[in-house]
């Protein structure tokens, strides 16, 4: 009887890559959870982000001067055209605005990994923390709005009430507004350059300062303590942000933050003219604000105990092996 040769076994596996990690990652770690992960994609990307906003702010300020100079509106001394207070305040926040769906695009490429990971490690915008957030605001926006009110007033002027319609047409635009301008500004600073740092070191602390730094200095140099509010303000809404998983908090302090600001100059004639930001913030403003950036943090954190919403992005399932190669049966 001759030997007959066994059959072969099934074929060995092709390499492949190395099998997903396990673990879930924070927010600020995001960036490398995805396979397509290389060092240089933060980097193209930031670099990619900037230059793709200035080319479109250029485009909207030309369509502003050209709309501008068909409506017949008087020439500012910078060169731009006079749209009114309320038309300048709109173009500049929508100047903010479109950076939005820049980080979204620049999330999608070069960094290759689902948009929604730039908003939250659910991959998506939770609308009911948000809702959270937003409540846990009004007390201290509250306070704030209260104390700025007491603060005196160095410059002496309390300003005239500008009538219930001009009131009225302002806030309603900027219920529009805002909300955009302000998440734009989230997106960029403690989304897209949280995790841009976040690619290269584990401390969240390290993640959270270079752009707390530069959303300080990005509403330019007015006051030392202006800028030291604004720098707590990004500490703390960067800090928030990983710890309850996603910019829902940041997103909403600043909505809130914004709408005081912008609804306390439209309340008055010409408010809506200045030039002033938080950064030229006096020192009594300035800690006022800290103050309340401090409770609402610490308001969230005891929301965020209760209601516990998801801190780390879902263990990637390694995949399932083949099954193993059957052998029909053999007979005589």
């Amino acid at each position: 009887m001759t030997n007959v040769p066994p059959y072969p076994t099934a074929p060995t596996a092709f390499p492949t890559a190395p099998p997903p990690d396990p673990a879930g990652h924070p927010y600020h770690r995001l960036d490398r959870a995805t396979g397509r992960h290389s060092w240089w994609r933060p980097v193209v990307g930031t670099v990619l982000l900037s230059l793709a906003y200035v080319v479109l702010l250029l485009l909207l300020l030309a369509i502003t001067w050209g709309l501008g100079t068909a409506l017949g509106a008087p020439e500012l001394p910078d060169g731009g055209v006079d749209l009114g207070p309320l038309g300048n305040t709109a173009m500049d926040l929508v100047s903010i605005a479109i950076a939005l769906p820049l980080v979204l695009l620049a999330t999608l490429w070069p960094a290759r990994r689902p948009v929604g990971t730039v908003t939250s490690v659910t991959g998506r915008l939770r609308i009911g923390w948000l809702g959270r957030c937003l409540l846990a605001g009004l007390l201290p926006i509250l306070l704030l709005t209260v104390t700025s009110f007491l603060l005196p007033d160095d410059s002496g002027d309390t300003g005239a009430w500008v009538g219930w319609g001009s009131f009225l047409t302002a806030l309603a635009v900027l219920a529009v507004l805002v909300p955009l301008q302000a998440a734009a500004e989230e997106y960029v600073f403690r989304g897209w350059l949280l995790q841009a740092a976040g690619a290269f070191v584990r401390s969240p602390w390290f993640a959270v300062i270079p752009q707390a730094v530069l959303f300080a200095a990005a509403h330019g140099w007015g006051t030392q303590w202006g800028f030291v509010g604004l720098l707590v303000n990004g500490l703390v809404a960067g800090l928030l942000t990983i710890r309850t998983g996603g910019l829902e908090a940041a997103i909403a302090l600043h909505v809130l933050n914004n709408l005081l600001a912008f609804g306390a100059s439209a309340a008055v004639v010409d408010g809506l003219s200045s030039d002033e930001t938080a950064a030229d913030a006096p020192w009594s403003l300035a800690l006022t604000a800290i103050v309340t950036d401090l409770l609402y943090a610490a308001i969230v954190l005891w929301f965020a105990r209760r209601h516990r919403p998801q801190r780390l992005s879902v263990p990637s399932t390694p995949p399932t092996p083949p099954a193993p190669y059957a052998h029909p049966a053999r007979t005589a």
